[in-house]
């Protein structure tokens, strides 16, 4: 590596020499580079975070495809204290929306509209809208019905206890009814409230399509003029596509203000230390030379900041080229990109400060910075940008697309801060902004005795290792969704209009599957009721709990038979029914509503046909472009906010194969987040476990000695280690979210033991403390001013972000820690036993390529 570094120093003097040019070419390049950048935005999909091969992914593609689905649905809540004011309105905005049009493609927004429901119809064929299953509870409710009367009609028939009745009455077949027949209109409970759904027409991925189509709805509604219906009438726009718009902006402005904060707070800590310490070398102490230090204090943090903010730019600019748009999880890319960056920045400008106040000339400073801490900058940035390419062999994208865009942001890095620092290091000593000549060598002794008590340092930090691998177990894994999701104060203020008129009941979050042939609906049904029957074991969150995790399975052929047999058949159940409730002596005398409405919702004799259907029960069975059948519904039994369950229910339905040994998959937003889970979680062992390994391969071919590499890992192993301590005793857990910063740690970690070793092996034995008080504090600082950055997603609504921030912090000051203790205590004890840790002592002579033996 030094030889490599040798070879580079004609390089740093051309850049010395041609500041100007060097800075010219960056700042057109970062031009042009912004303007790519420009319209880079985040997308919160999961759905891209897997392969588009991926047959869960291509599933949810048809779904949408084919039936669209609640995520793509516009909601307007019409609130006034008339109803027939609400309904006035409503009828009049239908056929408005419903002819608008997107002014960038010119095609329809919206593809159908749920506003009123024939409940008349539904009411009077409610049992042949009804599935076997239902038709099997309410037969056997009858009988119990029966028998239940024929006691209470004995007069020797007595009650012995005053116990509920067990459950078989008319709950689930209440439930039912509401869902086939519901309410004429979508209201609250007071009749205050009406909501109209809008199905969109075409993709509502695009945040910008998004943004077009609630202007103009909003521009309709006020075109109408509410006031001319009741004083008093507002609307309320919601739906999913509201949340996703309200998603996207919280996310783009968390992750921008998180940088922003932080970027300003490392930036002002960085004026701040080189400030204190250029202030403690000065000759001059009078007033006037603080004065202009306090004036000069800017100077550190333009000349870090601004290679770094290029660095960040390209790298953006690739973001935009490669893949268009930020995932969730690269959206922290920016700070996670500015606290690796900013310590190379650090190193070498407080090594070239070093060197300066040697009397050095400005170009023989910078060919000294570079080759001392230069290489050890690039030895740091190497391995990690090695490690973080690592993850680009991973299918989930939350890794592969992080790898892609961290590991060239590392090395972007790299070249601002070795290239374009120092022509801005000179550009600025010219016109003596930046000057070294007031300031005195610190005079640090080149041996200033042993770091003291290495053997007990030793001792305590092997204890806390041996407790922190007893402890790691603790740390789990976060599997509930909800608790990483943020709360958005503007979604639940508008989404509570609209949750006061639509009830989904037990119905909610369904799968599909699609279907080319609706004739095949029926063998996926079975297959899937034989899934309902093995009673899955939900022991991924109770070992004693064993369930379903289907609630039921729907499909056109089961509301709806369309061949000859099967309506005979239906209507031959119906019959059953219906002379039981009419002949019956024991139930015919009784009046009561439920009974009254069971007769009426038998009221079916012949069979009824497509265009029988009311419009709005027509498309509950059909695809969007009009087409009958072909599509199995199926609702989960269990709550999917919780990863583990979600992934239950995704194991059950995600893959379903009939009898005849046909497979097919079902499609749903939560279906695609257990797959993301499920390979995040796959993978990410693996992928940390290669990305440290590629660091001690790294490590190894930069240091070539085994002893030496074991050594400049140990900040690293020892702070993860100690990482997992402290998230065991806090309580903190892993999520999909921080995992992804793990490489981030792994990298700033390497970066101390690095620096530290690599100064050490420059100066020799006995300059242990020499080490620490100047690399040492380059290292502590770059550590902070990084922990400073991450702080800033601590001050994120999101939760999410808000744990990627926390757990870099601990990593980072973990790793620190390990680096001046653990490491320091491991170089002192191998001197104390009058050995040397590596192979002799070189030197690094100015223009030549010598430097530490490798």
């Amino acid at each position: 590596m030094t030889r490599v570094f040798g070879t580079l120093v004609p390089v740093v003097r051309w850049t010395a020499r041609y500041p100007y040019l060097v800075l010219l070419l960056a700042l057109g390049i970062s031009a042009l580079a912004a303007n790519q950048a420009r319209d880079l935005k985040v997308d919160p999909e999961f759905a891209n975070l897997l392969p588009q091969d991926n047959p869960s992914v291509q599933a949810l593609e048809r779904v949408r495809a084919a039936v669209g689905g609640g995520e793509t649905s516009v909601d307007v809540a019409i609130e006034s204290p008339s109803f027939e004011a609400n309904v006035r309105f409503a009828e009049a905005l239908v056929p408005e929306v419903m002819a608008l049009r997107d002014p960038e493609t010119t095609e329809l927004y919206f593809a159908r509209v749920d506003l009123r429901r024939d409940t008349e119809f539904l009411e009077a064929n409610a049992l042949y809208l009804a599935t076997y299953s239902e038709l099997d509870d309410l037969e056997a409710y009858l009988e119990d019905q029966i028998v239940q009367a024929r006691l209470e009609a004995n007069p020797f028939y007595f009650a012995l206890d005053d116990e509920e009745p067990e459950e078989n009455d008319l709950d689930p077949i209440q439930q039912s009814y509401d869902y086939i027949v519901g309410s004429e209109y979508n209201v609250s409970e007071d009749s205050t409230i009406l909501a109209v759904r809008f199905f969109t027409a075409g993709s509502a991925s695009d945040i910008g399509y998004i943004e077009r189509l609630y202007a103009d709805l909003s521009e309709r509604i006020e075109f109408l003029n509410p006031d001319l219906f009741h004083p008093e009438l507002t609307t309320t726009l919601a739906g999913r596509l509201w949340r996703q718009r309200v998603e996207v902006r919280a996310v783009t402005d968390d992750v921008t203000g998180s940088l922003g904060v932080g970027a300003l707070c490392v930036l002002l800590a960085i004026v701040g230390y080189f400030f204190a310490k250029r202030v403690g070398m000065r000759r001059d102490r009078t007033l006037r030379a603080l004065g202009e230090e306090v004036l000069r204090a800017p100077i550190a943090a333009i000349l870090i900041g601004l290679p770094l903010i290029m660095s960040l730019i390209w790298t953006a600019a690739l973001a935009s080229l490669v893949f268009g748009t930020l995932n969730i999880m690269t959206s922290a890319l920016g700070l996670v990109l500015f606290g690796l960056g900013i310590d190379y920045g650090i190193h070498f400008y407080a090594r070239y400060v070093e060197e300066r106040c040697a009397d050095d000339e400005v170009e023989n400073a910078l060919v000294r910075s570079f080759l001392g801490s230069g290489q050890a900058i690039a030895v740091g940035a190497l391995t990690t940008a090695g490690a973080l390419f690592i993850l680009v062999f991973a299918d989930f994208k939350g890794f592969s697309e992080f790898g892609v865009l961290a590991g060239t942001g590392v090395l972007l890095a790299l070249v601002a801060m070795l290239i374009v620092m120092p022509a801005l290091i000179v550009s600025l000593e010219r016109f003596g902004l930046l000057t070294a000549g007031d300031t005195r060598d610190p005079g640090v002794p080149a041996h200033t005795g042993p770091f003291r008590y290495a053997g007990v340092i030793l001792m305590g930090t092997a204890a806390l290792v041996v407790f922190g691998l007893a402890r790691s177990p603790a740390v789990e894994f976060e599997y509930r969704f909800g608790e990483l999701e943020p709360t958005y104060e503007e979604w639940d203020s508008v989404h509570s209009k609209v949750s006061q008129a639509y009830y989904a009941g037990p119905r909610r979050n369904p799968a599909y599957i699609v279907l080319e042939d609706p004739n095949e609906t029926a063998g996926v049904a079975a297959a899937l009721q034989h899934v309902m029957e093995q009673d899955t074991a939900l022991h991924v969150v109770d070992a004693d709990s064993f369930r379903t995790t289907i609630l039921s399975v729907e499909s056109l052929e089961e509301r709806f038979p369309l061949n000859a047999r099967l309506q005979d058949e239906k209507l031959a159940r119906i019959a059953r029914i219906r002379d039981t409730l009419l002949t019956d002596p024991l139930l015919a005398s009784r009046g009561d509503a439920d009974l009254n409405r069971l007769r009426r919702a038998a009221s079916t004799t012949e069979p009824l046909v497509v265009d029988d259907l009311p419009d709005d029960l027509r498309t509950k069975f059909s695809s969007k472009d009009g087409t009958l059948g072909g599509i199995v519904t199926i609702y989960p039994a269990v709550g999917l906010s919780d990863g583990r369950l979600s992934m239950a229910f995704a194991e059950d339905v995600g893959t379903v194969e009939t009898a005849d040994g046909r497979v097919y998959h079902a499609g749903s937003v939560s279906i695609v987040a257990a797959e993301m889970l499920r390979l995040m979680r796959r993978e990410a062992p693996y992928m940390m476990l290669a990305t440290f390994l590629i660091v001690a391969c790294l490590m190894w071919i930069n240091f070539a000695s085994l002893r030496w590499t074991m050594l400049a890992l140990v900040p690293l192993v020892v702070g993860i280690i100690w990482m997992l301590l402290l998230m065991a005793m806090l309580g903190m857990r892993l999520n999909f979210y921080n995992m992804v910063v793990l490489p981030a740690v792994i990298g700033i970690g390497n970066d101390a033991g690095a620096h530290i070793v690599h100064r050490y092996r420059e100066e020799g034995p006995g300059s242990l403390l020499l080490v620490l008080r100047s690399t040492g504090e380059h290292v502590t600082v770059g550590a902070l001013t990084t922990m400073i950055g991450f702080a800033g997603l601590l001050l994120s609504i999101h939760p999410g972000l808000q744990s990627i921030g926390a757990l870099a912090i601990i990593g980072i000051a973990t790793t620190l820690l390990a680096a001046l203790v653990a490491l320091a205590a491991a170089i002192q004890w191998i001197e104390n036993r009058g050995e040397r840790p590596g192979n002799n002592r070189g030197s690094t002579e100015l223009g030549n390529d010598t430097g530490a033996d490798v």
